[in-house]
């Protein structure tokens, strides 16, 4: 059969792309996968790359050899059978029409750790954990390069080095995890300072979430923001501070660049340090005004339901439910309110970031996740705290409990009931072994009301495990706040010096 002349042109065309696709694409994996990585154990893992189209692939690491066939794009995926922990440095070789050789690969605890300025706050600014670093021994880091982009990508930029992470929070966890756990460590660093919770959401999102479909409507009309993400992506000479910023205040973009690509690497969990930018209040931040942002991110009550479908969609690309959400509390902060600067910082009336602590902790409510307590932590006057050595040991001691299965404390008392004695409430907690104070005080941070919601601040002693609370002006106590402030004042502990959680009794309340 002979071909029209006007389809042979057309014809040749196609012909010679599809052989220049199929002669180019030489066997590559994804850039996940490099010298130094550390692999997970005992889960599947994941491994995928691209090849000449309909070419055979096979892949063979610590006696096991997978096989498989690369699509009609190219694009191909295996699964290796869960592996055990070593601290052995071994090969992973992946073979087709070529063969490419990944050298020195451990296999351990894998985690991603992000978030926004406080995941990202340099472990040279904190001397504790910079201390660290000659004792380190089998950490490796995989550094994801701060960019954004208009469509999800299948590759990320960053290669692993054998190195502990440059944020301080991720480190410290790294190191008291390798402790704990006796295993190798490998850390995924993504994370972007000032970002919202949107600027983290897949597109998909909008389908569940009503608010943040008009957030990527009013994104796709407009034109002039498009432009200038793709003119500061495309630039050679990189972007300014002020271009850095605007980047990644835009939903979606960062989600798209910095996450979706690390999808499915095998990993054992995600600690989640933000929320910052979503409790609609940050100060010193440059071009920082509620005209630009303020009614474009989910607030501090919202956060919380936000946050679980967020959670339940990243499992989803994941392919996997077990994956553990460890979520960072926001430590003590605020002089003063953005409602009403005259309002302490440490009255349990205060518009703070009480609302956003509250919020966080309805992760609880799925299976697999945390929240490590900072209430006792942070500055009134600095959004950048330094202490955070005693969020990276706290963040290890969840993760030992929760996913390694240790029998320890890892978590502070929990509000767990309260009973009503002539004029004193007495509260109950879970986790309260050896309950005290740390200052040998008081306990602080206490509040109590009447049906009025006249807030007192309550006169507390330890009992037993119990606390008693009561204040001669109020006759018929019905509520309690506890270190439900911006920067309250506390000292309750339980034996394992681990502080009790924020929590209130008047949640139920219209």
């Amino acid at each position: 059969m002979k071909l029209k002349k006007h389809l042979f042109i057309p014809f040749l065309l196609l012909a010679f792309f599809q052989f220049t696709i199929s002669f180019s694409q030489e066997l590559k994996p994804a850039s996940l996968f490099s010298d130094g990585m550390v692999l997970q154990r005992d889960i599947p893992v994941p491994v995928w790359g691209t090849a000449k189209p309909n070419s055979k692939i096979t892949v063979t690491f610590a006696n096991q050899k997978q096989k498989t066939k690369a699509d009609n794009n190219g694009k191909w995926m295996l699964k290796l059978d869960p592996l055990k922990a070593s601290k052995i440095a071994r090969d992973l070789v992946i073979s087709g029409d070529s063969k490419v050789t990944i050298s020195n690969i451990l296999v351990g605890e894998v985690w991603i750790c992000s978030g926004q300025s406080n995941m990202q706050f340099n472990v040279n600014n904190v001397p504790e954990i910079k201390s660290l670093i000659p004792f380190t021994k089998n950490i490796r880091t995989f550094q994801v390069k701060n960019i954004v982009s208009l469509e999800e990508q299948d590759d990320v930029t960053g290669t692993w080095e054998v190195t502990n992470p440059s944020s301080a929070v991720a480190f410290g966890f790294a190191y008291f995890l390798e402790s704990i756990g006796d295993v190798p460590v490998g850390i995924i660093l993504s994370s972007w300072g000032s970002s919202s919770l949107e600027a983290w959401m897949p597109r998909s999102m909008t389908a569940e979430l009503p608010y943040f479909k008009t957030i990527m409507d009013d994104f796709d009309k407009d034109t002039v923001t498009q432009n200038r993400l793709n003119k500061a992506i495309n630039s050679p000479k990189g972007w300014n501070i002020k271009e850095d910023i605007f980047m990644r205040r835009q939903p979606n973009v960062v989600y798209n660049a910095m996450m979706k690509p690390l999808a499915p690497y095998a990993c054992r969990g995600l600690v989640w340090y933000q929320g910052e930018r979503n409790t609609r209040y940050i100060s010193g931040v440059p071009e920082v005004t509620e005209a630009n942002w303020f009614h474009k991110v989910a607030g501090m009550k919202e956060y919380g339901d936000i946050l679980k479908l967020w959670i339940q969609n990243y499992r989803k690309t994941w392919q996997n439910n077990n994956m553990h959400f460890a979520v960072v509390m926001l430590p003590g902060y605020g002089k003063g309110t953005h409602a009403n600067p005259n309002i302490d910082s440490k009255s349990p009336t205060a518009e703070s970031w009480a609302w956003m602590r509250e919020s966080q902790l309805k992760v609880l409510e799925l299976a697999n996740t945390s929240v490590t307590n900072t209430i006792d932590l942070g500055s009134e006057t600095n959004i950048h705290p330094t202490d955070k050595f005693p969020i990276g040991q706290r963040l290890a001691l969840s993760a030992a409990k929760h996913t390694l299965n240790q029998n320890i404390v890892a978590e502070g008392p929990v509000l767990d009931q309260v009973e009503i004695e002539n004029n004193s409430l007495i509260v109950h907690f879970k986790n309260s072994k050896g309950l005290k104070t740390n200052n040998r005080k008081a306990p602080e941070g206490f509040w109590i009301a009447d049906e009025s919601l006249n807030w007192k601040m309550a006169d507390a002693k330890i009992e037993g495990e119990t606390v008693i609370l009561q204040n001669k002006g109020i006759n018929n106590p019905e509520f309690i706040r506890y270190a439900f402030a911006g920067k309250p004042d506390v000292n309750l502990v339980n034996g394992a010096n681990l502080p009790a959680y924020p929590f209130r009794t008047d949640a139920d309340l219209k």
